[in-house]
């Protein structure tokens, strides 16, 4: 199996070196010649054009900055691949673009899947990324082991822009923490408490011992919220007090004000307080006018899994 790679940035360069490293011949292209150098020591081959990877490569991984750069190379790709090969997008992406994509490579029996990774440059470095791959199953299950060269959690997510869903997703939910981390640590540390202190004392708590989204699998996934592990009103005292405490300090808290006119909106439906205080994210499900719930074997099955 020929792969083409595409795409020799921060992380393409090392997830294209540890293709090559499990003995695929490599064919490789990037808008810097330089980039290729240690491809090419390491026995890949150099093309000067994306069409001329799609020529000659069985399969074709392409990682890019974004949608616009994505969108150009998908014409070199189109006009030079062959029916029957696949092309995978590690890019993180707009899903948009993604089923325009696909549904254009498809007229012409090419499988085209969104992947986008995350991990990072030391994940892309060591391996160890998850893959969100999604469109054709079969094409998905054909190149798993390259997938596997790439990452040690490549998984299929389901129909074509799944897997940039997922990743638009994660990320968007991961810099919302992050804020919500900056904001509340400022608020400890102006309250006079040492910052390194404070992180070792947080990280020990009943959120920061575990993993963020494995909690979500404790009340809101399984839409159960009786017999609550901790009242939705003791919970409201407790970001009453802490925006109280913000007020007295003249720390502006943001995202704490609006989670706490979420739990107050929360606790104004009848019953509500004595229920679980994870219960004020229905009110999220009620405005984007979704329903969720998964079956709690379902949601132990992906637990046990690591």
């Amino acid at each position: 199996m020929k792969v083409g790679f595409i795409g020799l940035g921060t992380m393409g360069a090392s997830m294209a070196l540890n293709v090559r490293a499990k003995g695929y011949e490599m064919i490789v292209n990037d808008l810097r010649r330089e980039a290729a150098a240690p491809h090419i020591k390491a026995g890949s081959t150099w093309a000067d054009s994306a069409r001329k990877v799609a020529e000659v490569a069985d399969v074709v991984f392409t990682s890019l900055p974004g949608p616009r750069e994505v969108e150009s190379v998908a014409e070199d790709l189109l006009a030079g691949m062959r029916k029957g090969t696949a092309w995978f997008d590690l890019s993180t992406n707009s899903p948009t673009l993604v089923r325009r994509l696909h549904a254009r490579f498809a007229a012409k029996g090419i499988a085209m899947l969104d992947s986008p990774v995350s991990g990072g440059p030391a994940g892309a470095k060591s391996g160890k990324l998850a893959l969100w791959v999604s469109g054709d199953r079969a094409a998905f299950d054909k190149h798993k082991a390259v997938l596997d060269a790439i990452g040690d959690q490549a998984a299929y997510i389901g129909p074509i822009g799944a897997g940039t869903v997922a990743k638009l997703v994660h990320n968007t939910a991961g810099y919302a923490i992050l804020a919500a981390l900056a904001e509340v640590f400022t608020l400890g540390v102006k309250a006079g408490v040492e910052p390194l202190a404070l992180w070792q004392a947080i990280r020990q708590g009943a959120f920061g011992r575990r993993r963020s989204f494995d909690r979500l699998a404790e009340q809101f996934l399984p839409c159960k919220f009786d017999p609550p592990a901790f009242a939705l009103k003791l919970a409201h005292k407790d970001v009453t007090l802490a925006t109280e405490l913000a007020r007295e300090l003249n720390v502006p808290l943001r995202i704490a004000t609006l989670v706490h006119g979420e739990m107050t909106e929360a606790l104004n439906r009848d019953g509500w307080g004595d229920r679980d205080s994870r219960i004020f994210m229905l009110l999220q499900e009620e405005r984007a006018g979704v329903n969720i719930k998964v079956p709690q074997e379902a949601i132990q099955q992906v637990l046990d899994r690591g």
